[in-house]
């Protein structure tokens, strides 16, 4: 009784509803944070909690690669090598290789080419081989071949096979790339030091140098000169359109190489990749345009380097006239008319067709389709600022050897 008519007292009461007050506020707290986290939206748990509004913003600022969005950030591999993986244990421990080699070859030129090849190796390179002659095994002899990687495919060349295996995530990791063809003397030539002479010179684009006393020498500018390590520039001194000097600032004169040999930085080939045409194998009027991607101004990122010179042969290669497969006798880029195909050829002709000149004429159609392309996309991109508004693609092409 005494109990109770305490606890009955107005003192009583309130003192017993203090004491309750915490036990009940810490039960309310556990219950909405027990709430929070049961939701089965975890964008909803933040926002109960007022962080939300911020974290979405970052998370749509997030840059992912299409597809990708559904995985968590740190799973996401954007980039690969060519490194090749053995298929249990560690791989054997070699030097770090930066810089990439390629080059298409054919069986023919077997003896050239084990001259480039282990001439790359020993500056430590990767060294991928495009064989346009589908023959693969007749390179097992030499003790290289398995350290590089081999891709087949029956006539085509080197741009073709750049497009489809150089893609920038690929070749992501390695500083310089050299897209090469086969018919080149190495004897003089040092990888390490021209690459050297490449960085010091601050050049996105270039090409070794011709010997032009041994080489078959197309344009003047690739001529080796002894007076310096990197010429970027000729002079010509003719009253015509092709006038060369000082005050010039577009190709041939100036920002220009010839595309049998030349070396891309990773941000220069970055750019180059997406400007070769996945249909226009032989990439005529393509160096006319090298300078969109020289990092700046291409009258000084482009450059060719005397000081490690190349010999050019100038042996022709695809367009074999003992090949009777070399072309389709259809074509299936549209924009090509006009021009007669093989197959036309062989119907109205019972004589040898000479596949020099086809594969020619092949290439000199590309470069028209090839101009009316980048005509119609500078047109209709209105957000694009040409930055070399004098330079269009020439109505004739820089001639190339194919």
């Amino acid at each position: 009784m005494k109990l109770a008519s305490l606890l009955a007292g107005p003192n009583s009461r309130r003192s017993c509803i203090f004491r309750l007050f915490p036990t009940a506020s810490l039960l309310c707290l556990l219950f909405f944070i027990g709430s929070t986290f049961l939701a089965q939206d975890p964008k909803e748990k933040l926002f109960r909690w007022g962080l939300g509004v911020e974290s979405a913003n970052q998370c749509k600022s997030q840059c992912r690669p299409p597809g990708t969005e559904s995985l968590p950030k740190g799973i996401v591999s954007k980039t690969s090598n060519l490194e090749m993986r053995p298929l249990w244990g560690s791989p054997k421990k070699k030097g770090n290789s930066s810089n990439l080699f390629t080059v298409a070859v054919g069986i023919k030129q077997k003896a050239m080419v084990d001259k480039l090849v282990r001439k790359f190796l020993s500056s430590d390179f990767v060294v991928m081989l495009f064989h346009y002659d589908g023959i693969v095994d007749k390179w097992k002899d030499f003790k290289w071949s398995d350290r590089v990687i081999h891709i087949s495919a029956l006539n085509q060349t080197k741009w073709w096979f750049a497009k489809r295996f150089l893609h920038p995530d690929i070749v992501a990791e390695y500083d310089y790339i050299f897209l090469w063809d086969e018919d080149l003397g190495v004897e003089d030539f040092h990888p390490e030091r021209y690459l050297e002479i490449v960085k010091d010179e601050g050049l996105e684009i270039s090409q070794p140098a011709l010997d032009s006393v041994k080489s078959e020498v197309h344009h003047q500018i690739t001529a080796r000169g002894r007076r310096s390590n990197v010429h970027r520039r000729i002079y010509k001194p003719t009253d015509g359109a092709d006038r060369c000097d000082g005050k010039s600032t577009t190709p041939p004169c100036t920002g220009w190489i010839e595309v049998m040999a030349p070396v891309f930085s990773r941000a220069a080939w970055n750019c180059a990749w997406y400007m070769i045409q996945n249909d226009l194998i032989h990439a005529w009027g393509l160096d006319i345009q090298l300078g969109y991607c020289a990092q700046g101004d291409r009258t000084k990122n482009i450059g060719v380097v005397d000081a490690e010179y190349v010999v050019h042969y100038g042996l022709p290669t695809l367009g074999d006239p003992r090949k009777k497969n070399n072309f389709r006798g259809d074509d299936n880029t549209s924009e090509i008319k006009g021009i007669p195909t093989v197959k036309t050829h062989a119907l109205s002709k019972s004589r040898a067709i000479n596949y020099r000149v086809e594969v020619r004429r092949q290439s000199y159609n590309e470069f028209k389709v090839f101009k009316k392309r980048w005509v119609k996309a500078a047109e209709n991109d209105e957000c694009w600022i040409d930055p070399y508004p004098e330079t269009q693609p020439e109505t004739e092409p820089v001639k190339q050897r194919t």
